[in-house]
């Protein structure tokens, strides 16, 4: 019988908690109540003590509730849970999660659901539901759920609430997908300026057996795919777009953050990778641009979105750092350099043609990778190049899998 995970602050929103595993049970799922309050003693029994919630993070309870910092507790916690969920999840003792709480038990649930793999069921019924939830859902799918009242009691409106959630986590879990069709899936990095390029590459990749995800590298399209790859769902990575580094580096508004490209290592999946339009950083209209950019390259791409070119010494970063993420990774990987242009506009003649830069980014490359590179004298929208790092990629992927 499928087992929901009951997660919440006990001592504090114990009868709440304790309704919605009733209503769970209800329905005809067992439930793990999971404890991870840090004031007085849990009003209802739990089947994970908080203690056990700490120890899974190696964190001393005691010590940290007798220093009553209840930020730091919150914040132990969750650093803690994420964890025991992880470990609860892979020996299969759980098939879904449900939580209540305010800004504190919401902070610590959804720490803890992040961790979990997309697909697997997650309800957060929160207080904060109704406003930018970003950081507490960041890439994964976690369902928010208004609390509309305060999670404090049982009443007729929180009880309708409550109710309906236990509802919906033992209606996620109850579908049964038909996967007899499903074929293996390979996710692609993709830009404006790369498009033609990768629409290409992904015709080729679905001729040959593939699905092929395609994920907008616009800093939260980047971390959705990395997500994806992290949990093991993948069979190989066509990461042709990886302008969210230019960001990250410079500082423009669509940084995928610092971990951007380490998922292939974490899950050991082939992957191939160009330095597609990293020759540009992205800002807002072009009066959001910071003054200590003045004097730089600029291409209005619309009224929202200015461009900025990247120079020498930025590219090498880039390069450095590209070379070194692909290093990291043990399964087979290989780096793609279109010499003749990384993005659209990038070419001879084009606003962001750079010869000197786009130097310093290969030579960088080559001068860090210990993974193979493979330069083509080509557009990086070449038919040419895109049939290059298709048919690369799926040599790889035959290879990892012998």
């Amino acid at each position: 019988m499928p087992t929901i995970a009951v997660l919440g602050t006990l001592d504090s929103k114990g009868p709440e908690h304790a309704y919605v595993a009733e209503q769970i049970r209800a329905h005809g799922f067992d439930t793990l109540l999971i404890d991870v309050g840090t004031g007085g003693s849990p009003k209802i029994k739990p089947d994970v003590t908080r203690h056990q919630v700490a120890e899974s993070a190696k964190i001393d309870l005691d010590v940290l509730i007798q220093r009553k910092d209840r930020g730091e507790c919150v914040s132990s916690m969750s650093t803690a849970i994420p964890v025991l969920l992880a470990q609860l999840v892979e020996e299969g003792r759980i098939n879904g999660i449900i939580s209540l709480g305010g800004g504190g038990g919401t902070a610590i649930a959804t720490s803890g659901m992040r961790a979990l793999p997309l697909g697997f069921p997650k309800v957060m019924v929160s207080t904060l539901a109704s406003g930018n939830v970003a950081h507490y859902v960041g890439t994964k799918d976690i369902t928010m759920i208004p609390a509309v009242l305060d999670v404090n009691g049982l009443n007729r409106i929180s009880k309708m609430i409550f109710s309906r959630a236990a509802g919906a986590i033992c209606g996620m879990i109850a579908p049964r997908t038909d996967s007899t069709d499903d074929k293996p899936i390979i996710v692609a990095s993709m830009f404006g300026n790369t498009t033609n390029c990768v629409n290409a590459a992904k015709a080729l990749l679905e001729e040959a057996g593939y699905e092929v995800l395609v994920f907008a590298a616009t800093g939260a399209g980047g971390q959705a795919m990395e997500s994806l790859v992290e949990s093991g769902m993948v069979a190989g990575i066509l990461d042709l777009t990886t302008t969210e580094w230019a960001d990250e580096t410079v500082g423009g508004v669509l940084s995928a953050g610092p971990n951007r490209l380490d998922a292939m290592s974490h899950a050991k999946i082939p992957a191939i990778i160009a330095p597609g339009c990293v020759d540009m950083v992205n800002f807002g209209a072009r009066e959001t641009v910071p003054e200590v950019f003045e004097g730089r390259n600029f291409y209005i791409h619309n009224p929202q979105v200015t461009l900025m070119r990247t120079n020498a010494d930025e590219c090498a970063t880039i390069g450095r750092i590209i070379a070194e993420k692909a290093n990291n990774n043990t399964a087979p990987t290989v780096i793609l350099n279109p010499l003749r242009a990384i993005s659209e506009i990038n070419g001879v003649g084009k606003p962001f043609h750079d010869p000197i830069a786009d130097e310093a980014l290969f030579s960088t490359i080559h001068k860090n990778a210990t993974v193979e590179v493979i330069d083509y004298d080509l557009e990086i929208n070449d038919p040419s190049f895109s049939a290059a790092a298709a048919n690369k990629l799926l040599e790889i992927i035959e290879k990892h899998s012998s």
